[in-house]
């Protein structure tokens, strides 16, 4: 759902209120975070979505891994898992199911997280992911705020999952075009969180369906301060350019774009550009980090070490609003 819509909802419902709630759904952050004792806090967070690719396996290892990610993001280590399920079972082999299921326990199980359980509902259409619980030491949670001025932006993936992917849906590519975005989703942040643990992270979040420049927003959001992101320095998967150039559209670029107008976008021709990358849905996308600008190289040079394309694209700005350079 829209960043907005959801903000309409969040005003009907009544926040916690415990001192051990460090993190809560008010905060628009990742997941919640609740301190159990001096060393340890919970990391909570769920996720699910209709299917992004055909393979069910890869669809069940994509949801796992778009889940884990907003324990990653929070600087945690993910526990347990509960599987959501939403499926015809009355009309479409149960076969299908239990292969979506299948790459998903695997994925799970790859990040040292256990599969305890779930919910199953009886659905026309196809829902899968999980809600995750994960721990942290109280004093290191990562947030999605707390950037600094000055501080470089760090990002731990390519972009365009959601133009590939729609792209070859409605056979604008073929399926290969997808591959290494494929991969990509797949894969863990778990390596990119690593990484960064070894620096002083001033914010971070991962990148998934209010797209880069959303999530950006959200990391700046209320600190009066803005960003500068140098689009030509975005890694982005070979096949994008093909894709808006096909004319692949995603409905929720609209929206993000509409989000971050509202927060002080600097449309220019430079966004123009670009917009179809940079408000791109993301599906299981990367890690952004904002830390000191003379540490950013050091964890990119880490990140690339354990194969991962990472790269810094921009900086915090003391001037409000998100400008784009090329």
């Amino acid at each position: 759902m829209p960043p907005k819509v959801l903000g309409d909802v969040f005003k009907a419902m009544r926040p916690g209120i415990d001192e051990r709630l460090l993190v809560g759904y008010q905060d628009r952050d990742d997941g919640a975070v609740y301190q159990l004792d001096t060393e340890t806090a919970l990391v909570q967070t769920v996720d699910f979505f209709t299917p992004i690719v055909d393979d069910p396996v890869d669809f069940g290892a994509i949801a796992a891994a778009n889940a884990l990610s907003d324990v990653y993001a929070m600087g945690g280590q993910p526990l347990t898992a509960l599987s959501l399920v939403m499926y015809p079972y009355k009309t479409w082999p149960l076969e299908l199911l239990q292969q979506i299921v299948a790459g998903g326990t695997e994925k799970i199980a790859e990040s040292g997280c256990l599969v305890v359980g779930g919910h199953s509902v009886g659905d026309e259409e196809i829902k899968f992911g999980y809600a995750i619980t994960g721990r942290v030491a109280p004093d290191q949670v990562w947030r999605n705020q707390g950037a600094r001025a000055g501080d470089a932006l760090v990002l731990t993936k390519p972009l365009g999952t959601g133009l590939l992917a729609t792209a070859v849906k409605r056979d604008l590519l073929p399926a290969t075009a997808l591959e290494d975005a494929l991969v990509s989703m797949k894969r863990l942040n778990r390596d990119a969180a690593a990484c960064a643990k070894k620096f002083p992270i001033h914010a971070a979040t991962d990148i998934t369906g209010y797209g880069l420049l959303g999530h950006l927003v959200e990391m700046l959001a209320g600190s009066g301060l803005g960003a500068r992101v140098r689009v030509d320095a975005i890694p982005r998967f070979a096949a994008v350019d093909e894709a808006v150039a096909v004319g692949a559209k995603t409905g929720a670029a609209r929206t993000n774009r509409a989000f971050v107008v509202e927060h002080g976008l600097i449309e220019d021709a430079v966004l123009e550009k670009h917009a179809p990358v940079l408000f791109d849905p993301q599906t299981s996308g990367g890690l952004l980090f904002a830390l000191c600008a003379d540490a950013a190289e050091d964890l990119v040079r880490d990140c690339r070490k354990k194969e991962i394309d990472a790269a810094v694209i921009g900086t915090v700005s003391s001037s409000p609003g998100i400008g784009c350079l090329a």
